[in-house]
């Protein structure tokens, strides 16, 4: 009887935890890399972009950023609020591109093959993103390469993506700092996140292994 009610309040803990993801979750991601470093809270609830189900829309953005590159001297800036989803157009050959697919102009300071644009997506992927561009293969990461993009106070827009997995454990990130006039700082990689999407289901996993073993126990 006692082994029952383990595996039934493992079951329910479990559900209770899927039930809970189904209304609204939160997850503490933390970002740091030259120059750069982001300690944030995202909530997202059950609304996924429209052709990814598997990458769940973050609704809400809290938390502190942090820029020492290029003289900037922003520390702890407070994250204010997500740049809303404006689903701009992609190129005609990126068939991949998430519906929620958006570009911020910047009319100076950006690398050539921006084309004068920040693109994100605020998508955030629990188990890892999938390729979301015709032409870059690379993915992995719990955003993808178009990633969130957030105010900070001040009013400088920032955007935090995944370059994706090389080969390594872990993905790659970048960073961008911006306002509509200029670009401030473009870290276009070696920025590291925290945690990885595995790890984002240890606990789930943790109950399901519980579960398991108890009912693989023999009965006395």
């Amino acid at each position: 009887m006692q082994k029952s009610y383990l595996a039934i309040a493992a079951l329910t803990a479990l559900t209770a935890g899927i039930a809970g993801q189904a209304r609204a979750t939160t997850a503490d991601v933390s970002f740091y890399g030259p120059g750069v470093q982001g300690s944030l809270v995202l909530t997202y609830g059950t609304a996924t972009d429209a052709k990814y189900n598997n990458a769940f829309e973050v609704t809400w953005i809290s938390g502190t950023f942090s820029d020492s590159n290029n003289s900037l001297d922003i520390v702890n800036a407070p994250v204010l609020s997500l740049v809303p989803i404006n689903y701009a157009t992609p190129e005609p050959t990126n068939l991949l591109a998430p519906h929620d697919f958006s570009k911020f102009p910047v009319a100076s300071g950006l690398p050539p093959e921006s084309n004068g644009v920040i693109t994100y997506d605020n998508l955030f992927w629990p188990g890892g993103s999938v390729p979301t561009a015709s032409d870059y293969t690379v993915h992995g990461g719990f955003l993808d390469i178009y990633g969130l993009m957030f105010t900070i106070a001040g009013g400088d827009v920032v955007d935090f993506w995944s370059n994706g997995i090389f080969g390594g454990p872990r993905a790659d990130y970048g960073v961008a700092v911006a306002t509509s006039d200029q670009a401030l700082d473009y870290v276009s990689g070696g920025v590291t996140g925290v945690p990885e999407p595995d790890s984002l289901y240890l606990l789930a996993g943790g109950v399901l292994g519980l579960l398991f073993y108890r009912r693989r126990t023999p009965a006395v």
